[in-house]
């Protein structure tokens, strides 16, 4: 089974046209992925490209179009390449032997206001002496020779070799070491119970992502699980010899499962885990407190990552803006979005995010970054149900 998108790490290669950049992803991954051409502007959307990158792992790269293009056109382009930084976990910046100038040095700034690792690829340094690249002056913005590589992507044997290590010495923590999704919570060997509900969301012979990688995340750390649906959940309970170690649940069937499972059970949602993986979980405990304060009027947003065929009792169309409704006694205004495309917060009183099973954890901070800067709450969809139930305390309790 293959990597998905959202679980690999997405590096973003940046730059002014005919830098290098398509030449660069051609070379790293051994194929003609991106068009190459001496006329500038060649790439004109994002190219993808999923791979396995040894010893990195599973990862997708993420080749823009170039950051100087002044037509009309070039102006979308650019908005569509600033836009691939909310997705970028690392980022790499080619330019050539002539430097950098406020082109690089704004992408830097970005990236250095997300907390985005980059490395600055100098490319085509066998069309000068060395003597005249302008090294110094790059040095002098990045301040760390370690993110600057020099090479000539056309003539460098080794360039796959060292662009990998340059990027190894870069990555985040939490990719060298991929964090768990429950394992970590219970003793290896313990059991864990899943409970998954079987209604019109899930896909016909198949179970929801989130689900599926927690089952696998549970049995990579030596875990027995047992997946029933919540009207079995009481069965299993009493069939059990040991209590379980953990019990996790759809955040639809909260209120039920909470019932059956006793108090001295730990007990949580795939949603609440995902907020962990992929997002900040005490930021998300933090918003949802903003639903207390929601007045008549206010304006929420609930906010898809991935687009999908909206049901008739949809979670973000349907229950989450009903729970809203009864736990606040306010007439809110709650509107939803979904896609990749992060669009304008200003005016919400609360951001209600998704599980983010179908993107990375890099996009989902960008987004918790962006609605602090503006001051406004964010959330997810586990959280907002657990609080709107009532059972937040108890739902969070396992992360401390």
């Amino acid at each position: 089974m293959k990597t998905l998108k959202s679980m690999r790490l997405h590096i973003g290669i940046f730059g002014k046209t005919n830098a290098g950049k398509s030449s660069l992803l051609n070379r790293i991954t051994s194929q003609n992925i991106s068009i190459v051409s001496e006329i500038a502007g060649t790439t004109t959307d994002v190219v993808e490209k999923s791979m396995e990158l040894l010893p990195v792992g599973p990862v997708t790269f993420l080749d823009t179009a170039g950051i100087n293009d002044a037509t009309a056109l070039g102006e979308k382009r650019l908005e569509k390449t600033m836009s691939i930084i909310n997705r970028t976990d690392v980022a790499v910046i080619v330019c050539d032997f002539q430097g950098i100038d406020d082109y690089e040095k704004e992408l830097i700034k970005k990236f250095e206001e997300l907390k985005i690792p980059y490395l600055v690829v100098v490319n085509k340094i066998d069309e000068k002496p060395l003597s005249d690249v302008k090294f110094d002056e790059i040095l002098k913005v990045v301040q760390d020779d370690k993110r600057i590589l020099k090479t000539s992507v056309k003539t460098d044997k080794d360039i796959v070799f060292r662009f990998k290590d340059a990027l190894v010495k870069l990555l985040p923590e939490d990719f060298v070491n991929s964090p768990k999704i429950a394992g970590d919570l219970v003793p290896p060997k313990s059991t864990v119970i899943l409970v998954i509900p079987i209604d019109k969301e899930a896909p016909k012979g198949r179970i929801i992502l989130p689900q599926v990688q927690t089952l696998r995340d549970l049995l990579d750390s030596d875990c027995p699980v047992y997946v029933v649906k919540e009207t079995e959940l009481k069965d299993a309970l009493d069939n059990l010899k040991t209590p379980p170690s953990l019990v996790v649940t759809d955040s639809q069937a909260f209120k039920q499962v909470s019932e059956i499972v006793p108090e001295n059970i730990p007990l949580t949602s795939f949603s609440i885990l995902f907020a962990r993986l992929k997002g900040d979980l005490q930021a998300f405990i933090e918003g949802a407190r903003a639903i207390e304060n929601l007045k008549d009027g206010d304006r929420v947003l609930i906010l898809e990552s991935c687009t999908h065929h909206a049901i008739e009792d949809d979670i973000g169309r349907v229950k989450i803006p009903r729970w809203l409704k009864q736990k606040t006694g306010k007439n809110l205004v709650i509107e939803n979005f979904a896609g990749h495309d992060f669009p304008d917060i200003s005016g919400y009183a609360l951001v209600i995010h998704c599980g983010a099973c179908m993107t990375n954890r890099r996009e989902v901070l960008s987004r918790i970054l962006i609605a602090q800067e503006k001051n406004i709450p964010i959330t997810n969809y586990g959280i907002t149900i657990s609080y709107c139930l009532g059972i937040l305390p108890r739902a969070v309790k396992i992360f401390k």
